[in-house]
């Protein structure tokens, strides 16, 4: 089990750099993004059509995806925010719940219901631990995870556009009286989550099932992560998606719990959400 734990890293780190990003637009941008991984999905889905149909080098076909990822997801933001700006989170959250289902449908008749044929960008060992190959596609997900959310956490607190986002996400009409650019600023996160969602799904795809619904749906096991840590810490979303996956890759050492492993992330939801209404639900008892 330790081993298939191990293994289970690479999809954690996966979990935990979107979790990440789903923590930061909850946060900044007062969304849940529910089209968080459909969005990289789709990217990553256009970079492998421009390869392998259009003849394009795979390097330019990669950043392409990338980039459409960010302008699709920056496309999102915008729409939210002219047309939903006083809107609030589970209105606006709803908006992209829509954006989910018209990708995965939008990726079917593009691109067919079948996984498409990722070329690894990251292939082979990395190193050894007791006994356990460790990839470099782990090493370089659980890395991911842990700069990017170090780095978010230190432009928020020690730069002035990190200040700047705290006072938006937390009084918005003020910052905006007070010359903030509200609408350039969340262009920016959403923008700036989008990349990353479609960069660490290029990465992981070749590794995962990588049909449409299977890689947009990442978003399930990301929002567990990220509920961890109320969808405010991004230490706790982190922590979250690496024990995930751990928790699914050894699960699918046991036969006889190989099943289990698919439903672990909406059993960590209900339990988190139960656990995190307890007060609630004690007082009302009493």
């Amino acid at each position: 089990m330790v081993q298939g734990a191990l293994a289970g890293l690479a999809a954690g780190g996966l979990y935990a750099v979107l979790a990440v990003c789903l923590t930061l637009m909850s946060r900044l941008v007062r969304v849940v993004n529910f089209a968080q991984a459909a969005t990289g999905m789709f990217g990553s889905y256009v970079g492998v059509a421009l390869s392998v149909r259009g003849g394009l080098p795979e390097w330019l076909a990669v950043v392409l995806g990338v980039l459409l990822g960010g302008l699709l997801s920056v496309l999102i933001g915008w729409v939210v925010s002219t047309w939903l700006a006083e809107a609030g989170t589970g209105t606006r959250s709803a908006v992209t719940v829509a954006v989910l289902l018209l990708l995965i449908s939008l990726s079917f008749i593009l691109f067919g219901n079948k996984p498409q044929p990722f070329q690894a960008l990251l292939a082979g060992p990395a190193f050894t631990l007791g006994g356990v190959v460790i990839s470099q596609v782990t090493v370089v997900t659980v890395a991911l995870a842990v700069v990017i959310a170090f780095a978010a956490r230190l432009i928020l607190t020690k730069t002035p556009v990190g200040i700047s986002l705290r006072a938006l996400s937390e009084r918005p009409t003020t910052a905006e009286l007070l010359g903030i650019p509200a609408k350039r600023l969340s262009a920016a996160v959403w923008g700036a989550t989008g990349l990353l969602s479609t960069i660490i799904i290029v990465i992981v795809a070749p590794s995962q099932s990588n049909d449409a619904t299977s890689l947009a749906m990442l978003v399930v096991p990301a929002a567990a992560a990220a509920l961890l840590g109320g969808f405010r810490r991004l230490d706790l979303a982190v922590l979250g998606g690496l024990v995930l996956g751990m928790l699914q890759g050894a699960l699918a050492q046991v036969d006889q719990l190989s099943v289990v492993r698919n439903f672990v992330p909406f059993l960590a939801i209900v339990g988190l959400l139960v656990w995190s209404q307890r007060k609630e639900v004690w007082d009302a008892a009493r």
